[in-house]
């Protein structure tokens, strides 16, 4: 439970700062596919196994905020071609 608790700690701070950066340089997709396969699987596994308690929760808050991440570094990475798109022009 401690290990998806800090998790769900850093994700945020992962969000903000790629929020206020508005640039995907410096971060990974891949890692970030995999760390959201494994909140899929996570999740998958609690259900099949009808271990739905509490740390459920957290899985599910996790799994959104990775998503969220991901959307962000989507949008930042438009963000970064738009930018060096204007540079070649200038």
């Amino acid at each position: 439970m401690l290990m998806v608790v800090s998790f769900g700690i850093s994700w945020p701070i992962s969000i903000y700062k790629s929020w206020k950066s508005r640039t995907a340089k410096g971060k990974s997709i891949i890692f970030t596919l995999f760390i959201w396969a494994g909140y899929i699987f996570g999740t998958t596994g609690k259900l099949l196994s009808d271990e739905l308690t509490y740390v459920f929760v957290f899985y599910i808050i996790n799994l959104l905020t990775v998503s969220f991440d991901m959307i962000l570094y989507f949008r930042n990475s438009r963000l970064d071609k738009l930018r060096e798109k204007q540079q070649c022009n200038s």
